[in-house]
């Protein structure tokens, strides 16, 4: 970090274990090669011997791991309270626009909601009540509700207003997407950062850490390709894949069972399946896959099916390495990819 005032800024915060940074940077301690969040209670490092890092992928690409003590990939994701607030208030008024008067009423920091928002779900705070208001329209529209009632119901004062929102945010008209499929979205926390994961009543067809620089196109193909809509929720699935998840990171799984939803050619599920069959704590590279393909000369379209695995950790695209050894591309990032081989390898010689 370059900036002098903000390094001093977040080394006070650090100093003083201020709640409100937790999230907003993670520092990494030089001399133990550790990397913590604001309100660690271990003792504090030295000005001279501290690192600040605006991200977990950042520390992790830098050479440090996460602090044991305040568990900075888990807890630095948790929702602060005053957020649980905004999205109570969004919750119990949700056909009304929630406005930064209103959050003061309540003793919440509209730029703290919005600073928040932004780095966490990718939008403001504005953009999500949106996102909550026309989900809820979607349900009541396939629910049999006509649409001039829940256009005026859901705060608008046209129906032309509703429905140049509803097209926007959803892809097609209200009058249209009534019989459209349902993915549901949720969050979850690792011990590598934050992921979102994606199911539809099939299973699973997403699971990917939030700062992937592909996400917003993964999320648009889904759509596309399932002819489905993105809603906030949770179904079975995900709650499965959410305990194989921390079965998985606790050591205590080597298989996944949860069900799977990939849409894709049939050249890149024959890979996807491929993956599936690299057993916990080995590895291929893209040459023996294609050889397995009984194509040698197909190791570059291997390479771009595996890139276009949306279902990480359980498609165990990480397995894959180059020819020479050497680690390759991870949507992930590398350093991320490094961790979970490591990982998976120490897990089977501990047994």
């Amino acid at each position: 970090m370059k900036d002098k005032e903000r390094f001093d800024e977040y080394y006070r915060a650090l100093l003083a274990r201020d709640p409100q940074y937790t999230g907003v940077f993670f520092v990494g301690v030089k001399t133990t090669s550790v990397f913590c969040i604001a309100t660690c209670r271990a003792r504090k490092p030295k000005k001279e011997n501290v690192a600040f890092f605006p991200t977990v992928k950042e520390a992790l690409i830098n050479g440090y791991r996460p602090c044991k003590i305040c568990k900075p990939t888990e807890n630095a994701n948790e929702i602060p309270t005053k957020i649980v607030s905004a999205l109570n208030l969004v919750k119990e008024r949700p056909k009304e626009r929630i406005s930064d008067e209103m959050l003061r009423k309540e003793s919440i920091d509209p730029y703290m909601v919005r600073r928040w928002f932004k780095k966490h779900y990718g939008m403001t705070f504005q953009a999500y009540q949106r996102m909550y208001r026309i989900n809820n329209a979607f349900k009541e529209l396939k629910d049999g509700v006509p649409s001039t009632h829940t256009a005026f119901d859901s705060g608008y004062d046209s129906l032309s207003g509703f429905g140049y929102t509803y097209k926007k945010l959803l892809g097609k008209s209200p009058s249209k997407s009534g019989n459209r499929n349902v993915i549901l979205i949720n969050r979850l926390t690792t011990p590598l950062g934050p992921m979102f994961v994606c199911s539809t009543d099939k299973g699973i067809c997403l699971l990917e850490f939030t700062d992937r620089k592909m996400l917003e196109t993964e999320f648009r193909d889904l759509q596309k390709r399932l002819d489905a809509v993105i809603l906030w929720g949770e179904n079975e699935h995900i709650k499965q894949l959410k305990k194989e998840l921390e079965e998985y990171f606790n050591a205590n799984r080597k298989q996944f069972e949860v069900s799977l939803d990939t849409p894709g050619t049939a050249f890149q599920r024959r890979v996807w399946g491929m993956l599936k069959d690299i057993s916990y704590g080995s590895t291929s590279t893209y040459q023996e896959q294609a050889i397995t393909l009984q194509n040698e000369n197909a190791v570059r379209a291997v390479a771009r099916a595996n890139g276009m695995n949306r279902v990480s950790i359980i498609i165990p695209c990480h397995r894959v390495i180059g020819k020479d050894g050497n680690l390759t591309g991870y949507g992930g990032g590398l350093a991320r990819k490094k961790w979970l081989l490591d990982f998976e390898k120490k897990s089977m010689s501990l047994g």
